[in-house]
């Protein structure tokens, strides 16, 4: 549950600046939503790759 918690904790930690990227139009706020995604999608990658090998080592 620790990778959930982790995941879960950086799109929490994305709010703001989508609130503001997409309420205010700020043009660095949208800097700041593209680059936490980008650490999503790796996030998640680390996540796929690690449940696949605990699937396979069973």
């Amino acid at each position: 549950m620790k990778r959930f918690d982790q995941v879960r904790g950086l799109v929490a930690s994305l709010e703001g600046d989508f609130e503001k990227f997409y309420d205010k139009s700020n043009q660095a706020a949208g800097t700041r939503v593209r680059k936490g995604m980008q650490e999503l999608k790796n996030l998640c990658q680390e996540v796929r790759v690690e449940v696949q090998s605990m699937k396979n080592d069973d």
